[in-house]
């Protein structure tokens, strides 16, 4: 056993060789070897004080890995005794270990064996541990204190469900060991330990509260810890108590503030320092916003700080003309302090943040030295997306204020005036665009002729992206010309230069910048497409260099949102050519490289390609589908790790963290994951577009979807997921009804969990559309009474989720920092809330829909929802949202429905007088419902809802924009009752009121039902509509002119040609018809003469 013994750890010695073969072969020799053996081996030479600190080391990190990755696996597997001698041997080590970082390796080791000895529910089943842990606690050895603390730091939860039972004693310790200022080692540990618990415990508001007294101890330790500049970890736990338990920070808020502000203005420090200071006010702003507004007095000094850190650059003689830039250094002062500003303002709002921006900003820009002209434009460009409402009414001034700065004489400061032009179309467009285009269009032009800075040059490109993006087609098209000119001419400089030079930065952007005008200029684009399409081709076909891969994707997508814009019969000449150019490199023998930047532009072509092509891009499929489908199936590399190792990786930009649980984390490669999103996005594409001509790859679609429902990495990929699945349903019926209630019955599982799991709040309404949808498609009994029940379960808890939240906002307009910016917050959340509530609206309509009267013994289990969201206390939103669910009760149940009118008929009646116009529209569609759908019983109900629906229809604002829509509503209730239940009304007193309240125009499904019922009225001659001597004919010859002009009846409804056929029998009398045409717009004129002549 000794010799297994030494063997072993001449293995260990080994791997840390600094010879990599004879390292990987250690490695693969120590993999062989069972977990189960490993364990007693690594304690054992823990224990050999012989062994170099080195092998020690390694021997407590390799066993707290072993406990980490595979406990499950070997702990059950070692013999009860072992087991028992292994948790003593560790706790021995602990108190003999004399070479303290080894002590703390050895700690964290039988840490991770505590945290894995704690069950489901919560037993310590190890308690010797914890007696071990206080002894340690308060042994007169300062380094046994430490290791105490440190373990508590790393499993804060290791009292498990004695925590309650033990808190007075943790806190006596924890405060106890703040307190100890001859041991440094050990207070830093307590601050640490301290952050760890507090934490971990972030919902135990009574928890925080008894430790709060701790609060002045760790600050005292946090800024003593800065003072001598040993270790930035306690900053850090100042930063981590901001992010979790903001509000327990509350009573030192005083100290913090310029103590932070102390740490910000402190030259001699190192960067990452001063930037740790900004990051606790930053973080402090964004969870806790309100409680920092209240300290409001302190934004004076802190703005001009962070703009001093943004003013932190270093002059590059050639910045300007660099071809390839590197990266932006994100470390950087100047970069830190302008991600800085932007949270800022998003997290504490325009009236904070504004007048303390625009207080500085205008003398920096006044400034000789560069830097300050150039962080006073960024500045501009941070904070607009939080000033929003503060800074829209003054975008004139703050225009003019930045437009002489695209002629500064600093190549940077240019720069920058770009970047804030840029930036403001984006966050206040379209707005923007229609105010300034003038001035805007000229201005980023001139700065496209900057040859000598190409960075410049480039830069005023980009912001013509930013501008075009958002700017109407109708402004955009006035400036289509000069646009296109001064692209054709710098696209054409470019390209030669890039034959000479090989340069192509702006070359790439040019392209970028011409595809964004393509896209909004839609078919004015037509008239230049001859001008740049054979280049274009000549690019994609020529830039085959390694280094040209990125120049070759952005043309790829250049071509295809051109072919978009202009429309399949202009782009049909090129249509072939370009898919065999694009597939050309496809095919090729080598394959495309996952990193090729090539790859997500060819991905977003084709599906763009697909548009335009329609069925006939079925034939390429076999082609385009393996990368597309590889993208989508890459599974990034995952790892589960502990706070040490995550700090090894935390500047690498390639990984993302999520904390879980007591101190682990789980990292993941983001390399891949945005083409991996971008092909789940195509997939529904092609879904969509081909149906039926997609059918062959619906199956194996689906089971790369079904399980990216629950890829939690990346929104975008789950919400893909989501709404491909109506699609491929769709995709698969060609297959038979077999085929797809075997597809369904892999999907609908998955579906439900997901909803059921969404972290999401946003992501959540996706599900629930994919839903509805599927339910929709599928029909009648597509739902098994499990999958039913189950998601009727699912449908109680999101109807009791609203209602608490509901609650949740209105105890929180009751909280001591509650101020209008939280009200804005809250008005969000309520947005998002409504949301969710529409789609599950949405998924009870298809029930309704498919399973009619059958669907009620089930609906009565949501019965006490439908009705609380009429309540006369409810919010207008869920009122309108109740209401139509119940206009689905009685569209879809009929007569039937009325065994629930004692539950919203009142309410429905009472609710079509409402102010709020969209609780008139649901109230006033539900009598339509009735009247159509509801027979006799609902005679009187229709009667009854007569006056009140005259009240709407006749309000001296009921053609207003908002009241619009209510208005046509009531105007077909009334149509409905009158054409299927008129038995509780005179009719012909009605309709010479009805008749003057046409034409309609603006709901277009609505407008369908008042036709439909004029058409019927005049085909049966009805007097009071034609009029004594046929007088009304150039009324009646109007309105459909009317309707015809406003595009409200589509082509293809029956009832276009019924409202033609009746023109036309006006137009067989010439004299007639010509009185009738006379007194008509010329808009009338046009479409009537369109509707004829067809």
């Amino acid at each position: 056993m000794a010799d297994d013994q030494a063997q072993f750890e001449t293995l260990l010695l080994t791997l840390l060789s600094t010879e990599n073969e004879t390292r990987t072969q250690a490695e693969e020799a120590y993999d062989k070897i069972p977990g189960a053996t490993k364990v007693p081996f690594l304690v054992q030479s823990l224990k050999s004080f012989n062994s170099s600190i080195e092998v020690r080391t390694l021997a407590a990190v390799l066993l707290r890995r072993l406990f980490t990755n595979t406990f499950e696996e070997i702990w059950p597997t070692i013999a009860v005794d072992l087991q028992n001698a292994i948790k003593q041997q560790l706790m021995l080590i602990i108190q003999e270990e004399i070479t303290p970082p080894v002590r703390k390796k050895v700690c964290d080791a039988a840490a991770e064996l505590a945290r894995n000895l704690i069950d489901d529910d919560e037993n310590m089943l190890w308690p010797e541990f914890l007696k071990f842990m206080f002894d340690c606690a308060n042994s007169e050895d300062a380094g046994l204190r430490e290791s105490a603390l440190h373990i508590f730091c790393q499993v804060p939860g290791i009292f498990g469900n004695q925590q309650t039972h033990y808190l007075d004693v943790i806190k006596q310790m924890l405060s106890r060991s703040l307190h100890d200022k001859d041991h440094p080692d050990v207070w830093k540990e307590a601050v640490k330990a301290t952050t760890a618990f507090l934490v971990a415990n972030d919902k135990q508001v009574s928890l925080l509260s008894h430790f709060r007294d701790l609060l002045p101890a760790m600050i005292k330790g946090i800024s003593d810890s800065v003072e001598e500049q040993d270790s930035d970890s306690l900053l850090k736990c100042l930063i981590e108590l901001a992010e979790n338990v903001p509000k327990y920070l509350r009573s030192q808020m005083e100290h913090i503030f310029p103590f932070c502000l102390k740490i910000i203005s402190e030259t001699n420090l190192e960067d990452s320092w001063r930037q740790l200071g900004m990051e606790v006010i930053v973080t402090l702003s964004e969870t806790a916003p309100a409680m920092v507004r209240k300290h409001a007095k302190f934004m004076p000094l802190l703005v001009p700080q962070v703009l001093a850190l943004m003013v932190d650059l270093e002059e590059e003689p050639d910045w300007s003309l660099q071809d390839e830039p590197e990266d932006e250094d994100t470390d950087s002062n100047a970069i830190a302090a302008e991600s800085a500003l932007d949270r800022l303002a998003c997290a504490l709002g325009g009236k904070t943040m504004l007048p303390h921006i625009l207080s500085n900003v205008p003398q920096m820009l006044q400034n000789n030295d560069w830097r300050y002209r150039h962080a006073a434009l960024m500045a501009i460009s941070a904070c607009g997306e939080g000033c929003h409402q503060q800074m829209e009414g003054m975008l004139g001034n703050i225009l003019d204020a930045v437009l002489p700065y695209l002629k500064d004489p600093h190549p940077r400061v240019r720069y920058a005036a770009c970047n804030a032009l840029g930036q403001m179309c984006t966050d206040f467009g379209p707005l923007f665009q229609k105010k300034y285009h003038e001035k805007l269009v000229p201005n980023l032009l001139a700065v496209m002729d900057d040859e000598a800075n190409p960075r410049v040059q480039a830069h005023g490109a980009a912001a013509l992206v930013n501008f075009s993006e958002d700017c109407p087609k109708n402004i955009l098209a006035d400036y289509l010309d000069i646009i296109i000119c001064k692209l054709e001419q710098v696209l054409n400089s470019k390209f030669k230069e890039l034959m000479e030079k090989g340069t192509k930065m702006v070359l790439e952007q040019v392209v970028t910048t011409l595809a964004s005008v393509a896209d909004t200029s839609e078919e004015k684009f037509t008239a230049y497409y001859d001008r740049f399409m054979p280049c274009l081709k000549y690019i994609v076909q020529n830039a085959v260099q390694q280094e040209l891969r990125l120049l070759r994707g952005k043309t790829i997508e250049c071509i295809s949102l051109i072919g978009l814009a202009v429309g399949r019969d202009k782009f049909l000449s090129d249509c072939s050519e370009v898919m065999q150019l694009l597939l050309k490199h496809q095919t090729a023998e080598t394959e495309m490289a996952d990193d090729d930047p090539q790859l997500s532009y060819m991905i977003s072509a084709w599906a763009r390609m697909c548009k335009i092509m329609g069925k006939d891009f079925q034939q390429y499929l076999p082609l385009v589908m393996g990368p597309v489908l590889k993208a989508a199936s890459l599974k990034p590399e995952v790892a589960l790790l502990d706070t040490d190792e995550m700090k090894d990786l935390e500047s690498d930009s390639d990984w993302q963290f999520v904390t879980v649980g007591d101190q682990q984390n789980f990292g993941i490669r983001t390399a891949g994951l945005e083409e991996k999103a971008t092909a789940c996005q195509m997939l529904v594409c092609y879904a969509r577009e081909l149906r039926e001509g997609f059918a062959e790859y619906a199956e194996e679609v689906v089971k790369i979807m079904v399980p990216l429902l629950k890829f939690y990495f990346h929104d975008d990929i789950r919400i893909a997921a989501s709404e491909s699945l109506p699609y491929l349903i769709d995709c698969a019926k060609i297959r038979g009804e077999e085929y797809v209630a075997e597809m369904w019955l892999h999907v609908c599982p998955s579906l439900l969990k997901a909803i059921e799991i969404e972290p999401e709040q946003s992501v959540l309404p996706e599900h629930l559309n994919s839903l509805a949808k599927c339910i929709e498609k599928l029909g009648r009994g597509c739902l098994s009474s499990e999958n039913m029940h189950l998601l009727i379960q699912l449908m109680e808890k999101l109807f009791q989720d609203h209602f608490k939240r509901q609650e949740d906002r209105h105890e929180k307009r009751k909280d001591e920092d509650y101020d209008e910016d939280v009200e804005e917050t809250l008005l969000e959340e309520d947005d998002e809330d409504v949301y969710i509530l529409s789609k599950l609206s949405d998924i009870l309509h298809s029930l309704f829909g498919t399973h009619k009267e059958e669907f009620f013994p089930i609906f009565d289990q949501l019965l006490p929802f439908a009705v609380k969201l009429l309540g006369p206390d409810r919010p207008w939103p869920d009122k309108q949202w109740g209401l139509c669910i119940w206009d689905d009760v009685v569209e879809h149940g009929g007569s039937n429905s009325v065994k629930y009118q004692q539950y919203f008929l009142r309410s429905m009646l009472d609710y079509i007088g409402d102010k709020q116009p969209e609780i008139c529209q649901a109230a006033s569609y539900g009598v339509g419902v009735m009247a159509q759908f509801g027979g006799d019983v609902y005679a009187q109900p229709c009667a009854e809802a007569l006056p009140s629906l005259l009240k709407v229809i006749q309000h001296p604002e009921s053609r207003s924009v908002e009241n619009i829509n209510p208005t046509e509503n009531a105007i077909s209730a009334v149509t409905k009752i009158c054409k299927y239940n008129a038995s509780g009304i005179n009719i012909n007193e009605i309709l010479p009121l009805w008749f003057s309240w046409l034409p309609v125009w603006e709901d277009e499904d609505e407008a369908v039902h008042i036709y439909n019922y004029l058409c019927d009225l005049i085909e049966m001659n009805h007097p009071v509509i034609l009029g004594a001597n046929n007088e009304n004919l150039p009324r009646i010859v109007c309105i459909i002119g009317e309707a015809f002009s406003k595009e409200c009846i589509s082509t293809d409804d029956p009832l276009y040609s019924r409202m033609v056929n009746i023109v036309k029998q006006v137009q067989s009398n010439q004299e007639l018809f010509q009185a009738c045409v006379s007194q008509l717009t010329e808009e009338q004129k046009q479409a009537l003469s369109t509707a004829v002549s067809q």
